[in-house]
C-alpha cells in the first residue's frame, strides 16, 4: 500500500517512446503506484514501454487529448483524485504533493500548474511564450478570473468536480476548456508552482503552434458567448463598427487625395397594362381595370472619374404585382 492509494496518475500518450518509461518511472519513485497511460494510437512502442514500466495502458477510442482524458477519467479511473501530466518529461514528478495539497485540504476542487514560475532554459520558445501570455490576458479579460498558465497540462482534480464541466474539445484546447469551465460551474482553483523543463532530445513535441494555438483562441472566444455574452456580442459590434469606419475612411481619402467619389442611385420604373374594354351587360363600356404592374429597379454603384462616370455594380430587380 502506498501513501497516495486515492490518486491515479494519467498520462495522455501518443507517440512518447522516448520519454513514457521514465515519466512513468518519476511517478512511481515518489509514491504513486497508480498510473494510467491514455494513448491515442502510438505508431512507435509508446504502449508496451508504458506497460513494461509498471503502467496501466488504455487505448483510446477516438483521437486527440482532450478526447483521450474525458475517456480517461470517465472508464478507466476509479480513484477520487486525478493528478495529469504529459508523458514527455517536461513536467517534475517532484511537484506532485504540492500540486495535491489543495484537493487533499479541501481548499480547492482542481488545480493549476504554473510552468512560469520556474521554466527552465529552452523550455518553451519565444513565439510560444507570446501566445501563451496572449491566451492568458484574454481569459483574464473575458473570463474575469487569472489562472495564470491556463494551457498548463500540469493539472489535479477530483473525479467528481471533473465530471461536472461540460468538456467537448478533442485536441489541445481540453486545458482552455477546463478553465472556462471551472468559471462556469463555479469550481474552486488554486494555481502552483511548478517547475517546466525542455523535452529530453530525440523527442518531437505534437504541438504545432499556429495551428493549435488558433484553435485555443477560438475556443476561448467561443466559450465567451455563454460565459460573457457582454464581450462576445459587444467584440461582433465593435469590430463591425471597425471595418465601416475604414471603408468610410478609404472613400474619403480617395475623394480628398484623387477627386474620386462614389455614387449609388436606384431607378425604379413602373408600367400598368390594363385590359382592353368590355361592354357591360347594360351596354355601357365597362372601366379599364389594371391587369398587372410590372417593376423594374436599376441599383447602380458609380465611381465618379473627372467627367467621367464608370458604373462598377449594375442589379436589377423586376417582379409584378397581379391583381
Amino acid at each position: 500500500m502506498s501513501d497516495h492509494d486515492d490518486v491515479c496518475v494519467l498520462l495522455p500518450t501518443m507517440n512518447e517512446a522516448e520519454t513514457v518509461a521514465r515519466v512513468v518511472a518519476d511517478f512511481r519513485d515518489v509514491g504513486f503506484e497508480n498510473v494510467l497511460v491514455i494513448d491515442g494510437g502510438s505508431t512507435d512502442d509508446t504502449r508496451s514501454i508504458a506497460r513494461e514500466a509498471g503502467a496501466r495502458v488504455a487505448e483510446q477510442s477516438g483521437r486527440g487529448k482532450g478526447q483521450a482524458v474525458r475517456e480517461a477519467v470517465r472508464d478507466h479511473v476509479d480513484a477520487p483524485y486525478v493528478l495529469m501530466a504529459d508523458a514527455d518529461a517536461t513536467y517534475d514528478a517532484a511537484d506532485a504533493t504540492a500540486m495535491l495539497d489543495p484537493l487533499l485540504a479541501g481548499e480547492a476542487d482542481h488545480v493549476i500548474g504554473n510552468r512560469f514560475a520556474d521554466m527552465r532554459p529552452g523550455a518553451m520558445t519565444r513565439l510560444n511564450r507570446i501566445g501563451n501570455r496572449i491566451i492568458n490576458l484574454a481569459f483574464r479579460a473575458i473570463h474575469r478570473e487569472s489562472y495564470r498558465d491556463i494551457l498548463s497540462g500540469y493539472r489535479a482534480f477530483t473525479r467528481e468536480s471533473f465530471l461536472r464541466l461540460h468538456l467537448t474539445a478533442d485536441g489541445f484546447g481540453i486545458e482552455t476548456e477546463m478553465a472556462v469551465e471551472c468559471v462556469k460551474n463555479r469550481v474552486s482553483v488554486a494555481v502552483v508552482p511548478i517547475t517546466y523543463r525542455e523535452r529530453p532530445g530525440g523527442s518531437a513535441t505534437n504541438l504545432h503552434p499556429i495551428r493549435d494555438g488558433g484553435v485555443i483562441f477560438l475556443e476561448l472566444y467561443r466559450k465567451a458567448k455563454t460565459n460573457n455574452p457582454l464581450f462576445y456580442f459587444g467584440s461582433v459590434g465593435v469590430a463591425s463598427t471597425v471595418a465601416g469606419l475604414a471603408m468610410g475612411a478609404f472613400v474619403l481619402y480617395r475623394y480628398l487625395a484623387f477627386g474620386i467619389s462614389h455614387n449609388t442611385s436606384v431607378v425604379g420604373t413602373a408600367a400598368a397594362t390594363e385590359t382592353p374594354a368590355r361592354p357591360a351587360a347594360n351596354g355601357c363600356t365597362a372601366p379599364l381595370t389594371p391587369e398587372a404592374t410590372p417593376i423594374s429597379i436599376d441599383y447602380r454603384h458609380a465611381t465618379l472619374v473627372g467627367e467621367r462616370v464608370k458604373f462598377r455594380h449594375t442589379i436589377r430587380i423586376k417582379f409584378s404585382d397581379t391583381r
